[in-house]
C-alpha cells in the first residue's frame, strides 16, 4: 500500500507474535519443570526464545516509527491509549495482590495463630534494604523525569546521561532485591505471609527487569539520536511504566513492609 489515502498504519504479516507466544508458553512449561523436577534447561531455553524475539519484534518497531515515519499522529494516538490502558490492567493485577493481603492480615485466622505476621515469621526490617531500595526506585523517577525534559528541550547529552543512571538504578534494585530474597529468614511456602510477600513483591521486581529492559533500549536508541522533541513516544511509554513502578512499590513498601510487619 504504497499510495495510500488515510493517516492509519495497517502492519505487515510479522512471524513475531506467534514466536513470541510459543517462548512464552516454552518459558512458563520450563518455569514449571524447573519447580518440579529442578531443573532449569527449558525455562533457559524459553528466556533466550523470548529475548530474541523482543529483540526482532522491537527493532521492526524501530524500523516502521523512526525510519519509515509510518506512526503518525493518529497512529501515535493509538499507541497512548493502548499503553494506558495496559498499565489499568497492570495496576488491577497487584490490587488483587494488595487485596489478598489485607484480607488475611486484617482479620488472619485461627490457623495461622490469629496474629500477623503469622507466628515464626521474622518480618524484613522496613528501614534496612527496603528504605534503601525506596530511595533507589524514586531518585529513578527523578532520572528519568530529567530525561524527559532534556529530550523535550532537544538537549541529547543530558537525556543520554540522565538514561544511564535510571537503568544503574534499576539494575541496582534488582539487585539488592535478589540479597534480601536469599537472606530471607521465610520462603513462599511459610504460611500466607510467605505467599503474599513473594508473590506481591516477585511480580514487583519482575516488572523491574522488564521496567530496566525497557529504558535499557530507550537508552541505545537515545544514543542512535532515534527521538526527537515531538517524536518520542518510544521513551514516554517507558517513562509511565516506570512510574507505574515507582508507585506500587511505594504501595508494596507502606502496607507489607512497614504496616504488615
Amino acid at each position: 500500500m504504497t499510495n495510500k489515502n488515510h493517516p492509519f498504519h495497517l502492519v505487515d504479516i510479522s512471524p513475531w507474535p506467534l514466536l513470541g507466544a510459543l517462548g512464552a508458553m516454552t518459558t512458563m512449561m520450563g518455569l514449571i519443570k524447573w519447580f518440579h523436577l529442578y531443573n532449569n534447561n527449558l525455562m533457559l531455553i524459553g528466556l533466550t526464545i523470548t529475548l530474541l524475539i523482543m529483540f526482532q519484534w522491537w527493532r521492526d518497531i524501530v524500523r516502521e516509527s523512526t525510519y519509515q515515519g509510518l506512526h503518525t499522529f493518529i497512529v501515535t494516538k493509538g499507541l497512548r491509549w493502548g499503553m494506558i490502558l495496559f498499565i489499568t490492567s497492570e495496576i488491577f493485577f497487584f490490587i488483587s495482590f494488595f487485596w489478598g493481603f489485607f484480607h488475611s492480615s486484617l482479620s488472619p485466622t485461627i490457623e495461622i495463630g490469629m496474629i500477623w505476621p503469622p507466628k515464626g515469621i521474622n518480618a524484613f526490617n522496613p528501614i534496612e534494604i527496603p528504605l534503601l531500595n525506596t530511595l533507589i526506585l524514586l531518585t529513578s523517577g527523578l532520572t528519568v523525569t530529567w530525561a524527559h525534559h532534556s529530550l523535550m528541550e532537544n538537549n541529547y547529552y543530558q537525556g543520554f546521561q540522565s538514561l544511564i543512571i535510571t537503568v544503574m538504578l534499576g539494575v541496582y534494585f534488582t539487585i539488592l532485591q535478589g540479597y534480601e530474597y536469599i537472606e530471607s529468614p521465610f520462603t513462599i511456602a511459610d504460611s500466607i505471609y510467605g505467599s503474599s510477600f513473594f508473590m506481591a513483591t516477585g511480580f514487583h521486581g519482575l516488572h523491574v527487569i522488564i521496567g530496566t529492559i525497557f529504558l535499557m533500549t530507550c537508552t541505545i536508541r537515545q544514543y542512535l539520536n532515534h527521538f526527537s522533541s515531538i517524536h518520542h513516544f518510544g521513551f514516554e511509554a517507558a517513562a509511565w511504566y516506570w512510574h507505574f513502578v515507582d508507585v506500587v512499590w511505594l504501595f508494596l513498601y507502606i502496607s507489607i513492609y512497614w504496616w504488615g510487619s
